[in-house]
Parts: C-alpha cells; sequence; structure tokens
C-alpha cells in the first residue's frame, strides 16, 4: 500500500498561505495606497514636474507597505528572505510605476509634439515596464529562494492589470467635478481596495504555484 504519509523533511508550506497573502497583500496595498491619494488631493498641483516627484515619493510609502505585508507572509515559507531587502525593492519599484504612469500627463506638451510612430515605439515599451516594475525590482532578492522565479515578474504584470482594471473601472465614473477632497479620497480608497483584492489575489495564485514548485 502506498505511504501517503508527509515526508518530515520535505519543506513545509502552510495550507493557507493562499489565504493569508491574500489578506495581508490586499490589506498592505489598501493601506499604503493611502499616501498617494492624500497627495493626490491635498497636496499636488496636477500635471507638473512637482507632481509627478510627490506622487514618486508617495510611492516608495506605498511600495514599502505593500513590501513590508508580502515579506511578512513569504518570510514562513521563505526563511531566508531579506526583509529589508524585498521591501526596498518594492518601494522602488512602485516608484518607478508612478514616474513612468504620470510621464505622459506631466510632459503632454513634448509629448504630443513627437512623431506618432516615435509615440508608440516609447509608450508600449514604457506600459510594459509600469506593469512589470515591482515584480523585476522584486525578482533578484525571489531568485535566491526560487526556481523558476522570472515567471514572478508576469505574474506581477497580469496581477497589476487586474488590479488597474478594477480601479479604473470604479473609480473614474465615481469622480465628479466639485466633490469634496474627503469624498474624492474615499471614492479613491474604494476603489483601490478592489484593486489590491484583485492583485493579491492573481500575485498569491502565481506565488503558490512557485512555492508548490519546490518539490
Amino acid at each position: 500500500m502506498e505511504d501517503t504519509r508527509a515526508d518530515p523533511a520535505a519543506p513545509a508550506r502552510p495550507k493557507p498561505f493562499l489565504r493569508r497573502w491574500f489578506l495581508w497583500v490586499t490589506l498592505g496595498e489598501s493601506v499604503g495606497f493611502v499616501a498617494p491619494a492624500v497627495v493626490a488631493v491635498f497636496v499636488i498641483i496636477p500635471d507638473t514636474a512637482g507632481a509627478l516627484a510627490w506622487l514618486a515619493v508617495a510611492g516608495v510609502a506605498e511600495g514599502t507597505v505593500l513590501g513590508l505585508a508580502q515579506a511578512h507572509v513569504l518570510k514562513r515559507q521563505l526563511p531566508g528572505l531579506r526583509v529589508r531587502s524585498w521591501t526596498v525593492r518594492t518601494a522602488t519599484g512602485a516608484a518607478l510605476a508612478w514616474i513612468i504612469g504620470l510621464a505622459p500627463s506631466t510632459f503632454a506638451e513634448q509629448w504630443q509634439a513627437w512623431p506618432p510612430v516615435l509615440q508608440l515605439a516609447v509608450a508600449v515599451p514604457g506600459a510594459l515596464l509600469l506593469l512589470c516594475s515591482i515584480g523585476l525590482a522584486q525578482w533578484p532578492e525571489l531568485r535566491r529562494h526560487l526556481a523558476h522565479s522570472g515567471r514572478w515578474v508576469g505574474g506581477n504584470a497580469l496581477a497589476w492589470c487586474v488590479g488597474l482594471g478594477l480601479f479604473f473601472a470604479v473609480a473614474p465614473p465615481l469622480w465628479q467635478p466639485g466633490q469634496h477632497p474627503t469624498t474624492v479620497i474615499a471614492i479613491g480608497v474604494a476603489a483601490a481596495i478592489l484593486m489590491a483584492a484583485g492583485m493579491a489575489l492573481v500575485t498569491g495564485l502565481v506565488m503558490d504555484r512557485l512555492l508548490a514548485a519546490r518539490g
């Protein structure tokens, strides 16, 4: 008869990993997004280099909270994970994403003067880099622990496609001119929670498969 007992020497992978990841990462991104939401409403002048700089700094705060939340869950699975490295890399990736995302509107006058072919040649790689920015930043740390870690980059890109799609499906239709700042923030945070949940679910599924592939 086949022995179905677990090998005590096999690396432990707690069953509730996906649930813990979903809850912590959703919470981390939701809380972290408060920083750019508040900056966007109370601090910045729209579409200026100063606005881009402020939101890049807010992105560092957002990425720091997200990175800490992810590391909190991953540390159980990957005891050798360097939490500081993971967090700093996540914060850097988030700041880069904000810079790339805001650059077209910030420099719209110069951008619109470019030939359409050049605009497309820059926009497509830029969009891909935006979606992959956090995964690319985290990858050097993850590859120290998991085989096939390059899949994490593509998984993050897909996750942020889902998350951002949910955000833009909810927030822009609800935002109206003349709304009180607290209303604007409340709508943004509610949409951010949906964004965070979508991103957390997809990244959780990807990470779960990477962990399961350890053997």
